[in-house]
């Protein structure tokens, strides 16, 4: 069995939406719509997600947006996943390619980051220029 999405016990919801991708309204429609999404809640009333809730958030997301499924038609595969016993798979095929892909993403923005632009390297050479 393949490691869980993180080593942290407990997300909030914006951690899962950096995650997924996804905006935290979302989040809270899929919740209304779909009985297999239920994060609890914490003291303060603030959902907190288990790296199985988030796995089954990406698995939402890849039904409808890469396989597009309508709700209904998400909501009655998950059903069929749920009885066949094959949620827990499913959760991982979903979760490798989303979570690699999602790694690379910020990657590639910490590269741009510490890079710096071709345009400050030439102002930099221009002022060095200037002050021989």
């Amino acid at each position: 069995m393949t490691e869980p999405i993180a080593k942290k016990a407990y997300y909030s919801i914006g951690e899962v939406c950096d995650i997924t991708g996804l905006k935290p309204h979302v989040l809270r429609y899929w919740e209304s719509q779909f009985e297999v999404l239920s994060p609890i809640k914490n003291r303060a009333g603030n959902r907190v997600y288990r790296p199985k809730d988030i796995e089954l958030v990406l698995l939402v997301r890849n039904l409808l947006y890469e396989e597009k499924y309508t709700i209904e038609g998400a909501r009655q595969r998950l059903l069929e996943m749920r009885q066949a016993g094959e949620l827990a798979e499913e959760r991982q095929l979903v979760l490798d390619p989303e979570f690699l892909s999602s790694m690379k993403e910020e990657l590639l923005h910490v590269r741009d980051l510490l890079t710096p632009s071709l345009d400050e390297g030439a102002d930099e050479s221009a002022a060095a220029a200037s002050a021989d």
